[in-house]
């Protein structure tokens, strides 16, 4: 507005946020009748608190300077309250201290929202840094605060944990402005907290957030949110390149490393925060990992080390107990934990030597002893997936080790360990839990191993080493004992077969057991392909598209244009093609169908196996060529008739890479001019 007149903003911009602050504050009030969860209360309810909090930072920063200190005014006497409680005996009264605790974790959850948002609209970047480290400051002295005292004993409580996530939130949302790789230089900031809290640098300040870190992990056996919540912020610490390593100087950091058991840490023994063991180990493997040192890390595994051996001891009847199971299924999701950590040659290869060949026995007596119990399967079935995937070249062994040979050798006596006994129980009730999640994840493995480029699979035949040929045998039976519409109907299991079936097409179709297979189950495997393509799902669409076209390209260079005698896999296929001539028409009618009619995002993947199958046979082509146009209006035969002429144009009779560009390019004209009217 022009001239001196004070602009309405000014004045009503802070009533309205200091009224909707004095709001949340009188609501704790009305909504703390009792102590219990209540989804509707904003702050059990993120999403909900989302949306509360989204604009309230910018009319916060409009007039920043009165609306930090409206914000101190409330927090200080509460802050001052919540201290004097701390020292009062635990039979004070309950609800006042949940309802102070509620309020202050709304005051936090604002100043949190506020110091997400970094704009200088209002005031300068050097007094935005001031208000910001004055707010702040509230926050980090209340961490002091929260674990003395009779605060100590109230981690069952639910007031008690909605407080501890306000901080949690508040410090990723700090650390992300002023903590760490990509946080601002803010030496305002740091002078400033220096002068309240002796908060001079990063470091300083980490030590108080990793200490609060130790302290949740320590406490919170039975809270999984909180648990959950704790781990993602020290996730986000360890995976910042200058944060993980300030994070390794500090004492409390090195004090989880070295003592990362369950009587320090509650909360690997609680059965409700089981999955969060993966997590707290994937951290504190990237932490370990990023120093050298074969030793070192012996010294993290040694409690690792001590589950094992001690399971090692037990007897095959001890397995079946509770106590067992737990401890085997946490070492499990222990290492894979580890496991996702290790991103290098040299890290992985201090894990591989831990684990082979002393723990592998271990595993295998597990699988087979506990193949009915999935709670125990598919957490051993999970690491091993994680275990064999070659992700950044980390399972890249000397040319002179037999390391890759003698993994999936290892891989092969547990598929088949598991397949052979999941084969004969019977369908449960929950077929999925009891059988197809096994089956996929099982799966999984074998597909990681058998494109992750580490082993050479001729080594098994030429020796007579059956481990490849029993892997791939019984994996197939496992995909052969499930209907192909569950196998349509679950996500999971479909992603995991058609990822399967791409890798069997693509890299082991002269040696793997599908063509030799009766015709029947070849032409099942063959038309679950054809079903795939049909899908939604655009990944799997692609997978069987790779899958159908190494399948016709192997058809078309040993049989159709083969000049030698054909092998024992192109004999076998082309008897079973023999034996129902339909099948290929079939599917080359469903391509163009889909490629004429629908809008499918992967049209490149698409294109691929129609010209391969193309190349089988001409007829087949022109027989596909008079079923499409006779569907067609009379009057538009003659036009279509030419787009199918402009189709092969330059096309050779071959697969070779610039002939198969070549035909994708006339594929895209040929169905852009086919659609035009």
């Amino acid at each position: 507005m022009a001239g001196d007149t004070p602009s309405l903003l000014d004045e009503t911009v802070p009533k309205i946020t200091e009224g909707f602050i004095t709001s949340r504050i009188n609501s704790v009030q009305a909504s703390f009748a009792d102590n219990s969860p209540d989804p509707d209360n904003p702050l059990e309810n993120a999403e909900s608190l989302q949306d509360q909090l989204e604009s309230l930072p910018y009319l916060c920063r409009f007039k920043y300077e009165s609306c930090s200190l409206f914000i101190i005014n409330i927090m200080e006497p509460l802050l001052q309250a919540y201290t004097a409680r701390s020292r009062l005996p635990a039979s004070g009264d309950a609800a006042e201290l949940s309802v102070i605790e509620g309020q202050i974790a709304w005051m936090v959850h604002i100043i949190a929202a506020i110091l997400k948002i970094r704009q200088t609209v209002g005031c300068s970047q050097d007094s935005q840094e001031l208000f910001d480290a004055e707010l702040a400051a509230r926050v980090l002295q209340l961490i002091n605060i929260t674990d003395t005292g009779v605060h100590a004993q109230r981690y069952q409580e639910i007031s008690k944990q909605r407080l501890d996530r306000a901080i949690l939130i508040f410090v990723q949302n700090f650390r992300r402005s002023y903590v760490g790789d990509q946080a601002m230089h803010a030496s305002k900031l740091y002078a400033r907290l220096s002068e309240l809290l002796g908060l001079t640098d990063h470091l300083v300040l980490l030590n108080v957030i990793v200490g609060k870190i130790a302290t949740n992990l320590k406490c919170y056996a039975e809270c999984e949110d909180v648990i959950d919540h704790t781990l993602s912020l020290f996730l986000e610490l360890a995976s910042g390149y200058m944060t993980g390593k300030l994070i390794l100087k500090l004492e409390s950091t090195k004090f989880i490393i070295a003592n990362h058991s369950r009587e320090n840490f509650p909360f690997l023994e609680e059965y409700r925060c089981v999955r969060s063991r993966t997590n707290f180990y994937y951290i504190l493997g990237c932490l370990v990992f990023m120093e050298d040192g074969p030793v070192k890390f012996r010294s993290f595994m040694e409690p690792l080390l001590q589950v094992a051996v001690n399971l090692e001891a037990s007897a095959d009847a001890a397995f079946r107990t509770d106590v067992v199971k737990y401890a085997f299924t946490g070492l499990m999701r222990d290492l894979r934990g580890i496991a996702m950590a290790t991103n290098s040659r040299r890290t992985y290869g201090l894990l591989f030597d831990w684990l082979y060949p002393s723990r592998m026995p271990l595993l295998l007596r597990a699988i087979s002893l506990l193949t009915d119990e999935p709670e125990v399967t598919t957490p051993l079935l999970k690491f091993m997936s994680e275990f064999v995937l070659n992700k950044a070249q980390r399972l890249t062994f000397d040319s002179s080790s037999p390391n890759g040979i003698l993994l999936f050798r290892e891989i092969s006596k547990l598929i088949v360990a598991y397949g052979s006994r999941i084969l004969l129980l019977p369908n449960g009730t929950n077929i999925y839990r009891s059988k197809y999640k096994g089956i996929w994840i099982s799966l999984t493995v074998l597909s990681r191993a058998l494109c992750g480029n580490y082993v050479n699979f001729g080594v098994f035949e030429l020796y007579g080493d059956r481990a490849l040929a029993d892997a791939l045998d019984i994996s197939l039976k496992m995909t052969l004992s499930i209907p192909l519409s569950d196998i349509l109907t679950f996500k999971k299991l479909s992603k995991a077969y058609y990822g399967y079936m791409e890798v069997l097409f693509n890299n082991h179709i002269t040696i793997n057991s599908v063509l030799n297979l009766d015709t029947s189950t070849f032409v099942h495997i063959v038309t679950s392909l054809e079903s795939g393509l049909k899908g939604l799902d655009t990944g799997i669409s692609t997978q069987c598209a790779s899958a159908i076209d190494s399948l016709a390209a192997f058809y078309f260079n040993n049989i159709t244009a083969g000049d030698n005698p054909p092998s024992p896999a192109a004999l076998n296929l082309a008897r079973h093609i023999g034996e129902l001539p339909s099948l290929f028409p079939q599917i080359l009618k469903s391509l163009f169908e889909i490629i004429i009619f629908e809008d499918a995002g992967n049209q490149w993947s698409l294109s691929r196996p129609i010209l391969s199958l193309i190349m089988i046979s001409e007829q087949m082509f022109s027989d596909l060529r008079s079923q499409v146009l006779a569907s067609q209006p009379l009057d538009q035969q003659q036009r279509l008739s030419q787009c199918f002429d402009k189709l092969m144009t330059d096309v050779t009779r071959s697969l070779e890479p610039k002939n198969r560009d070549r035909f994708t390019q006339n594929l895209t004209t040929f169905r852009h001019d086919f659609r035009a009217k």
